[in-house]
């Protein structure tokens, strides 16, 4: 049986990172697509997340091959509408087609509508404005969706009968308050995703978001973890690892009759 090719975005640091070493554990051959992002100092935040947004994804393919896996990294602007044009011809160059699609990456920037400049873990925020719309709105809606259609056309293109796409989401039924673009951006996601979910089925195609629980990406401080045990919506700390298990998962064969559901992760 040939082996799934799979290609993650964001797969650098966190649950991207997590997440094709998962696949290719299972046997897939992982295109790991990223960006470096160079965050502003805040104090609130520790500096072991902004190091894991500005890596390159070299670490994460060595280890996948040093455990016997395939893997690439990808450097890849997500906000140029050309990038799943490149990324999807690089994998078929090395691995050949891809039928997983992750869709993880995002261009998170906390901003608000509040006049406040800092949420209540003390982190930094800054007004809505187009740029922190745009960041947001290209990384986390408008290049999911270009890669969900790049992935349809070559599917049905070569005559496929097999595919799973997975997204992120984060946020609620009241939006995401102090993070408002990039709850809205994920939101566009989400529907883009469900969307597929329904036209992508005759193809064989499944599609699901995952939305994970407070996860550990390196941002997570004591305060944070705090404000996690006294609330009464959230229950766990997540590693990213835990978040990759179900993810993978949604990739894998056993996963057939799971189909445009946006699955809570407490």
């Amino acid at each position: 049986m040939p082996r799934h090719v799979a290609l993650v975005t964001g797969a650098n640091h966190g649950i991207g990172a997590a997440t094709a070493e998962a696949l290719a554990a299972g046997g897939c051959a992982v295109v790991c697509a990223y960006r470096k992002i160079h965050d502003p100092v805040d104090p609130a935040v520790p500096d072991v997340y902004r190091a894991g947004r500005a890596r390159t994804a070299d670490a994460v393919v060595a280890a996948i091959r040093a455990g016997g896996g395939d893997a690439v990294a990808a450097d890849e602007d997500l906000t140029d509408p050309q990038a799943p044009q490149r990324l999807f011809d690089l994998a078929e160059a090395t691995f050949g087609p891809v039928d997983i699609l992750i869709n993880n990456a995002t261009g998170w920037v906390q901003d608000t509508f509040s006049p406040q400049t800092v949420d209540q873990h003390g982190r930094q925020m800054q007004p809505v404005t187009v740029a922190t719309w745009s960041q947001q709105f290209a990384v986390d809606a408008m290049a999911p969706a270009l890669l969900i259609a790049e992935f349809a056309r070559r599917h049905a293109a070569r005559g496929a009968t097999w595919g799973r796409i997975v997204g992120l989401t984060s946020g609620a039924e009241l939006g995401f308050p102090q993070e408002v673009s990039y709850g809205a951006a994920k939101a566009a996601q989400t529907n883009y995703t469900m969307s597929a979910a329904v036209e992508l089925a005759p193809l064989g195609i499944t599609a699901n978001v995952v939305h994970p629980p407070v996860t550990d990406t390196g941002w997570v401080t004591d305060a944070v973890r705090e404000f996690v045990a006294q609330s009464t919506a959230l229950v766990n700390v997540a590693t990213p690892a835990q978040v990759a298990e179900v993810i993978a998962y949604l990739a894998s064969d056993a996963s057939a009759l799971i189909t445009g559901n946006v699955i809570t992760l407490r």
